[in-house]
């Protein structure tokens, strides 16, 4: 089944919705047929709101015939009459999805939230419609043991396999019982997520921070003043000021905002999102999927939900992971005490000079604090750098830069296809022999419709079966100014790159089958290139040729590259703790048998104690998300947060190779686009490492990046 066809609804759900179907023209939807623009891109400007559900209606039910046909053939299964003949079922329902659930991530409004809470259950069901059904399996599973003696290559071997671990891993072997028991959980699993997935999403907008005047937020530039004053006009409040939240513990403005009580209002509407008793209260959600993921996780064979996710990683166990972040936090967590004492040391100091008592840092006081003692330290801080990282000049002359020097890429923009916003940017993408590659999307500003984070997803992905060549975007959460440049954090720009080792992923892709398409690698994998990229933001020859003054164009000062050089460690403790802390509560949540799990009222406790029993509860520096905003682990990184940095051993190690062996050169993009990069799910990932670095991968390099091998000052 191609990349989203394995999400729908059941065969009770199949017919065609009579109310939906009246909303619009059926034989103008636009997801009947492929797009006819270049390379299938998306016709959003032929997409209405009212062509989803009868989309996803038509598709669930072709798709179930269309395996109807597979199960029910009397022909003797064959690797092109059942395996071939899945991977090519249900397109329709593939399109519809993959637009679907991209859109309403980035212009969310309330027909798409009311389609998401009424489609997730039946897509749910149409999942498991396919992947409990006996005679298909039974035909999987004959392939599967016959798989060596089959004639085929090793792609389409592996295509078998992973086959028959799909299946067995959704439930094909359970009684009858067990899979309509297996049903109600999914069901209710996808009610949850919708769920949970709004209710962040409404609390991101509900705890927007309201002040009442500008002397209140000195310390923040004019432009994100003008831009906080739009925002409360917006709300219908003239004359006030409101601070937009990201999805995160940490918010940008604590480390510019000067009034301290206004930092602590800031932090304190930040980290109780989603548990605060009111409408968007996530704790009932949390406890319920809990225990629903432990209790799916025990009908599977496995004692705990993070047993079931890891044994399908690179990771295999939940001992593998907690063995690698027990190594991490307590140098980690030791740097952070030592940087909170730097920080401690400073307030000190200026309320001496001030004539004022001092006060203990408190978690609202780090990020502010955090750039006086860089300031102070390196004569150095981040709005220095600002005026040279003007947002598209970023993107062209920096990471389409660097990718052209690597692997001989070419970018042209083109305003003639559609898009969903106006702010969308659309490149196609050339190979070095003017071939078309892929068409790439970036969508960089944040909106009050738009999830929080970065991310890359696919419209399209590559494949030799379909013939197909890649459509990716890139999403980031850049606040847009109301008027002139815009002008990025050095993160900001850390992230654009990272993203687009996302979409190199998915655009370098030369597989045959749609299974292994792009990212399609397991999590703790795939960000893997992502990270990789991000070593060309500050690599000097990409840096002369993007950092230049949104002005003058004049160069950024070397003097001034070599202070953010010089900072690449500073404050790793921080950054490196507030992740662990994210990531092992986690784990922790994944790891509780079915009756450990506490109920709603009790889960900001068990979040507490986990913190601590993971020795990551030092105060002033909290984890990255809280459990009622952790959307991650609500979605595809469930049990799966450590692949961030399991993820950032193998980037360390390929960045070490790729230095020794001469940087940033054709040979060295060449070698990773074709070892790696455009392999997707088809091999073994460790293996395909091993194939890129040539030896197995070692903890060193990461450890000395961040700073925990001692080395840090």
């Amino acid at each position: 089944m191609a990349a989203y066809a394995d999400t729908a609804a059941d065969k009770q759900h199949a017919g065609t919705h009579a109310s939906h179907a009246a909303a619009a023209d059926v034989r103008a939807n636009p997801f009947f047929a492929e797009s006819t623009l270049p390379l299938h891109y998306p016709a959003f400007d032929r997409i209405k709101d009212s062509d989803y559900a009868p989309a996803f209606d038509r598709g669930m039910a072709e798709q179930l015939r269309e395996v109807a046909a597979i199960s029910a053939n009397p022909a003797a299964p064959t690797f092109d009459n059942t395996i071939i003949a899945l991977e090519k079922s249900g397109q329709v329902l593939e399109r519809t999805s993959t637009v679907f659930f991209s859109v309403s991530g980035v212009e969310n409004n309330d027909a798409l939230k009311k389609l998401q809470a009424e489609y997730a259950p039946k897509l749910a069901a149409h999942r498991d419609a396919i992947a409990l059904d006996p005679a298909l399996f039974a035909r999987i599973q004959k392939l599967y043991d016959t798989r060596d003696s089959l004639g085929l290559d090793a792609q389409g071997v592996r295509l078998i396999e992973r086959y028959h671990t799909d299946f067995v891993r959704a439930g094909a072997k359970l009684s009858d019982a067990d899979k309509a028991h297996l049903k109600q959980i999914n069901g209710e699993l996808a009610k949850l997520g919708t769920r949970f997935t709004q209710n962040v999403l409404a609390e991101v907008n509900d705890s927007a921070l309201v002040v009442d005047s500008r002397a209140e937020l000195a310390g923040l530039t004019d432009a994100q003043i003008e831009a906080a004053a739009a925002a409360a006009k917006a709300k219908g409040l003239d004359g006030k000021y409101v601070i937009a939240l990201l999805n995160t513990t940490g918010q940008p403005p604590l480390a510019q905002l000067e009034n301290r009580a206004l930092r602590e209002r800031l932090y304190k509407a930040s980290i109780t999102r989603g548990s605060r008793g009111n409408a968007y209260d996530n704790t009932a959600i949390v406890s319920q999927v809990m225990k629903l993921r432990a209790e799916k996780a025990g009908m599977l064979g496995y004692p705990t939900w993070a047993a079931y996710v890891l044994a399908d990683q690179t990771a295999k166990t939940p001992e593998a992971v907690n063995a690698m972040l027990g190594k991490l936090a307590p140098p980690a967590v030791a740097n952070a005490r030592r940087e909170g004492a730097a920080l401690q040391a400073m307030i000190d100091r200026e309320q001496a000079a001030k004539g004022q008592p001092t006060f203990a840092l408190q978690p609202w006081d780090w990020a502010y604090y955090t750039e006086k003692v860089r300031a102070d330290k390196y004569n150095f801080d981040e709005s220095q750098l600002k005026p040279y990282f003007e947002m598209k000049n970023v993107l062209e002359n920096g990471v389409f830069y660097a990718a052209g020097q690597l692997y001989g890429l070419k970018f042209k923009q083109r305003t003639d296809l559609p898009v969903y916003n106006p702010d969308v940017l659309v490149y196609d993408v050339y190979n070095e022999d003017g071939s078309q590659l892929a068409i790439f999307l970036a969508d960089m500003y944040a909106r009050p419709s738009k999830r929080g984070g970065a991310w890359m997803n696919s419209y399209v992905d590559q494949s030799a079966l379909t013939g197909n060549l890649p459509v990716v975007a890139n999403h980031l959460n850049i606040t847009k100014p109301t008027s002139g440049p815009t002008l990025l954090t050095w993160d900001e720009v850390t992230t654009a790159f990272h993203e687009f080792g996302h979409a190199l992923h998915g655009m370098f892709s030369n597989v045959k089958y749609p299974r292994f398409s792009g990212t399609s690698v397991p999590r703790d994998f795939v960000e893997f290139p992502s990270q990789v990229n991000e070593m060309w933001a500050d690599w000097p020859s990409v840096l002369a040729n993007y950092a230049k003054h949104y002005q003058t164009g004049a160069p950024m000062p070397k003097e001034l590259l070599d202070k953010v050089l010089a900072t690449s460690k500073f404050n790793q403790g921080f950054a490196t703790t507030e992740y662990l802390g994210a990531a092992m509560l986690d784990q922790s949540w994944h790891q509780l048998g079915a009756d450990k799990i506490p109920d709603a009222d009790g889960v900001m406790a068990f979040e507490a104690a986990a913190l601590k029993a993971n020795g990551t509860d030092y105060a002033p520096v909290p984890p990255r998300y809280r459990t009622p905003y952790f959307s991650h682990i609500m979605g595809g990184y469930a049990a799966g947060y450590y692949a961030y940095i399991w993820s950032e051993v193998l980037d360390a190690n390929t960045v070490e190779w790729i230095k020794s062996h001469g940087g940033l050169t054709r040979t060295n993009g060449d070698r990773f686009r074709q070892t790696l990069l455009s392999q997707g799910g088809s091999k073994d990932a460790l293996q395909l490492f091993r194939d890129f670095a040539g030896h197995e991968p070692r903890i060193e390099p990461l450890l000395e990046r961040r700073g925990l091998d001692g080395s840090a000052e």
